[in-house]
């Protein structure tokens, strides 16, 4: 599944999602209705920010894995995220097929708030028992690499990979070694 978030590519968001953790339970909401189990969760950036919290919200086990890919959303002492041109809320440019920018950033900024992080986040990843990857560009300007290390040590089951030919998006900037990784990490047993 690759469900659009509410309020991008010209849907609406409905008041009651106004942070990150309410769009995260919006989607184990969606994998409940589904009846998804064993569920591999990916997310960049922003996604990312949205996977890191359905990982510490996840308290049936529905999902098995976690990926998250050059991403926002802890407080990470002595890192900051630096935010590209153009980008009021902090974090990059989402992509999109068809909202003008200024609406995207503008439904960015309903999710993350002004600080653009959760202060508490980053200490909830060590009760998150299932297997997850980092992947980082090692270009990556937005979210150094130095952050996405930092973040991957909070996981006691982590893998931190970094993509050479990566920015802060390296799915698009080199995606054959983000695939490699991916395909490593989902072949491994998750017990």
């Amino acid at each position: 599944m690759a469900p659009t978030r509410p309020g991008w590519d010209d849907t609406g968001r409905p008041d009651m999602l106004s942070s990150v953790a309410a769009l995260a339970a919006a989607y184990h909401n969606l994998l409940d209705q589904h009846g998804l189990d064993d569920v591999t969760v990916v997310g960049t950036s922003f996604g990312g920010w949205v996977a890191a919290r359905m990982a510490v919200d996840d308290h049936v086990g529905r999902v098995s894995r976690f990926v998250l890919i050059d991403a926002i959303g802890p407080k990470i002492p002595d890192h900051q995220v630096n935010p590209p041109s153009g980008s009021p809320s902090g974090a990059s440019a989402p992509a999109a097929r068809s909202s003008p920018p200024a609406q995207m950033f503008a439904t960015l900024h309903a999710y993350t708030g002004p600080d653009v992080h959760e202060a508490e986040l980053l200490p909830r990843f060590s009760a998150v028992t299932c297997p997850v990857l980092v992947i980082w560009g090692v270009n990556d300007t937005v979210v150094t690499p130095d952050f996405g290390r930092d973040y991957a040590a909070a996981f006691p089951r982590v893998r931190f990979e970094l993509v050479p030919g990566g920015g802060h998006l390296p799915i698009r900037e080199d995606p054959e070694a983000v695939f490699t990784a991916l395909d490593r990490f989902l072949a491994e047993p998750t017990a």
